[in-house]
């Protein structure tokens, strides 16, 4: 019974949590889901330029290396 008790109450213990989770949830209003929304797009904005000027130093530096031959 204790090897059971072992797998029954890590799952049990978990749905108990899974349902608080769930209670305690809501659905955002239209200005958090607009802020949410706002903030997602300047990270993606971001992350565009980051990725554009790290491409932007590396090729080069990729041609200098590997073009050479």
């Amino acid at each position: 019974m204790d090897a059971l008790d072992t797998v029954v109450d890590p799952l049990r213990e978990f749905a108990r949590d899974s349902v608080r989770l769930v209670k305690r949830c809501h659905k955002p209003d239209r200005k958090e889901f607009t802020k949410v929304a706002f903030r997602t797009a300047i990270g993606f904005v971001v992350m565009g330029f980051v990725g554009f000027f790290v491409k932007l130093i590396f090729i080069p530096i990729n041609n200098i290396i590997v073009g050479s031959g």
